[in-house]
């Protein structure tokens, strides 16, 4: 503070009211020295202040002269008379300066002896001032009026900058005996005391010499005390340095003072005062000072979102391989064949393949996994939905047919079929081929699905080059089948149980699309998720085994029970030509739907052809499509 000693007073006095005990550490100048005024009854608040004043000392001709000083002998001075008053306090005639009744003057009072007398520490410099400027005109006198009583000529008029450098010159000794000289700047060397004012329990306050200033500083670090019994040295800098990973930040307008900084999110401390952000494959180490590798994540084979597609696959595969068994060791018993041998085993090596493609998806990505993900991803279920699509759209157009001719439709012999099925199988290789040339399959590793705000848990996720919407695409065309699948089997619904495999295929049908239903918005929801890779992978191998399963459980489960545990019921019963099958199935249609609209259920068989001679075939009796023509 460089203020005078009332307004010291004044800001201690603030610093109180606001509570501020402990905050400042104050600096005073030598306007505030060791005076006590500007601490009365604020000892607490300016506790630890350091101040300073000029070296002094006390001039014992100028105290002397001093106290002899009276009323009579010292009229010259127009100050003297109201000094009088306030150092004796009492008051001079009826003009006193001190209004009040006081005691009135005797003017016999003596300086030191009738009141307290300390010499102002300025009186020094003062009497040093006023030699100096005698012995600079002395020199100047020597120097223009040599042997010349009195002011000559040459210093009547004396010239201000030529007396200053005259003053600049002097080399004596002071009233202090210490020299008096000036530098090149005109200033006399600095004699500085340096004071604390500390706390002390027997008067509450008192300032302490801690050292002084003579060319350099001197302080004695032990005696100093900036809080009750406190020796430690509080931080005298404008801001703290900062910590690893912070960057200065220059205060405008104060080029040493900063605030601290952090470098966050993906940045790191380039220098004292910048921050940058890491490559995009790296985050910031530990104590953000340099960037290293983000993690590689991936599919792993112990993570809970492989383990259960895992035991899904491995079980389809399982039972799908019991089903096949089955098949072949009783290839040509009635139910087998009336299945449809041919068609039987396209679809279960279709659902094989929706079980499979679990492995590669959970798999290591790599060149080979890549290319099984793309190749089986939408094969499985082409294979599958194909031949169920080619099973229901025959039975429906021998159906359609049998309504109005005896005559068998075209393209619904085995190899047909199969010519059927792999043509539409063929579509989907065709989309794979054209996909593997445009775009070869390969590996990339994606900083940006698990780049969250805190770059700790950031991860790279190792994976395959397929995109959600190539993905999608993959699967479309598999899509399209299941709904014409489904259409048909629609279609085919009011078709009688003892025709083999319509209204299984129908069951089948309406759970598949239930399934992938399901499937669509949590493969989507999740595109933001920080488990995106986790949860989709989870979801669509998932939803590919429990397709596969509906089918296998719908499709073959009963037929292998029955084939097993009942041999008794697969024995072959009496054959009977396509239009006596047809027949059967337009009578058994049409006496349905009569029986409903005629009253007491009495129906008439209303026929497009006349009626075969052959009844409707017993409930256990199986027809094989394939021999129509026996």
């Amino acid at each position: 503070m460089f203020a005078n000693e009332d307004d010291i007073r004044r800001i201690l006095e603030a610093a109180k009211r606001n509570n501020l005990t402990g905050h400042f550490l104050w600096v005073g100048s030598d306007s505030w020295g060791s005076k006590v005024s500007p601490v009365v009854h604020q000892e607490d608040i300016a506790e630890g202040a350091i101040t300073i004043l000029p070296q002094r000392a006390s001039v014992s001709a100028f105290d002397r002269y001093f106290k002899s000083r009276s009323l009579s002998n010292n009229r010259r001075n127009v100050w003297f008379a109201e000094f009088w008053e306030e150092n004796f306090e009492c008051k001079l005639g009826m003009h006193a300066k001190r209004p009040g009744s006081l005691k009135k003057c005797t003017g016999l009072e003596k300086i030191g002896r009738d009141s307290t007398f300390e010499q102002e520490g300025k009186v020094q410099f003062v009497m040093d001032a006023v030699y100096a400027m005698s012995h600079a005109l002395h020199k100047m006198h020597l120097d223009l009026c040599a042997g010349y009583p009195g002011l000559c000529p040459r210093m009547s008029n004396v010239d201000g900058k030529k007396l200053l450098n005259y003053i600049r010159a002097v080399n004596f000794s002071g009233s202090a005996k210490t020299p008096v000289v000036f530098n090149e700047n005109g200033d006399a060397p600095g004699r500085y005391d340096i004071f604390q004012y500390q706390s002390s329990n027997t008067s509450g306050g008192e300032y302490k010499v801690i050292g002084h200033w003579i060319d350099h500083l001197h302080l004695d670090m032990d005696v100093l005390q900036w809080a009750s019994g406190d020796y430690s040295v509080p931080p005298s800098v404008c801001s703290t340095p900062c910590q690893t990973g912070e960057r200065k930040k220059i205060v405008k307008g104060v080029p040493c003072c900063w605030h601290c900084e952090v470098c966050a999110g993906f940045h790191y401390q380039a220098s004292e005062v910048t921050c940058e952000l890491c490559p995009y494959e790296q985050r910031p180490d530990v104590n953000r000072t340099g960037c290293s590798a983000i993690p590689i994540v991936q599919l792993d084979w112990h993570s809970p979102w492989v383990i259960m597609p895992i035991i899904l696959a491995v079980l389809g595969i399982l039972a799908t391989a019991v089903v096949m068994v089955t098949f072949v060791r009783y290839n040509d018993t009635p139910i087998v064949r009336a299945s449809g041998r041919e068609m039987s085993y396209v679809l279960l090596t279709g659902i094989f393949l929706c079980y499979a493609i679990t492995f590669p998806m959970v798999s290591t990505p790599g060149l080979a996994a890549c290319s099984f993900r793309r190749l089986l991803l939408g094969l499985g279920m082409s294979i599958s939905y194909s031949a169920l699509l080619t099973k229901t759209n025959r039975i429906h157009r021998i159906f359609e047919r049998g309504k109005c001719s005896v005559a068998a439709p075209r393209f619904i012999s085995p190899p047909s079929q199969l010519a059927i099925t792999f043509s539409l199988i063929s579509v989907q290789l065709l989309g794979v081929f054209v996909w593997f040339v445009a775009d070869p399959p390969n590996t990339v590793i994606d900083y940006g699905e698990q780049r969250t705000q805190d770059p700790s848990s950031a991860r790279g996720t190792l994976k395959c080059d397929i995109s959600d919407l190539a993905l999608i695409c993959s699967l479309s065309y598999s899509i399209l089948l299941v709904v014409t699948c489904t259409v048909y089997a629609i279609k085919t619904r009011g078709v009688p149980e003892t025709f083999n495999e319509a209204k299984p295929i129908g069951f089948t049908m309406y759970t598949t699309c239930i399934i992938w239903l399901a499937f669509i918005p949590i493969f989507f929801g999740t595109a933001q998720s920080e488990e995106k890779m986790y949860i989709q992978t989870t979801t669509l191998t998932t939803s590919l085994s429990l397709s596969a399963s509906v089918c296998l459980g719908m499709l073959y489960v009963p037929k292998v029970y029955v084939i097993i545990f009942h041999p008794e019921q697969n024995v072959p019963k009496h054959k009977r030509s396509f239009k006596a099958i047809v027949t059967a199935a337009t009578m058994t249609s049409k006496l349905s739907q009569l029986a409903s609209e005629r009253p007491n259920g009495e129906a008439k068989t209303e026929l497009c052809e006349p009626k075969g001679s052959s009844s409707p075939p017993s409930k256990n009796t199986y027809v094989s499509y394939t021999n129509h023509a026996m």
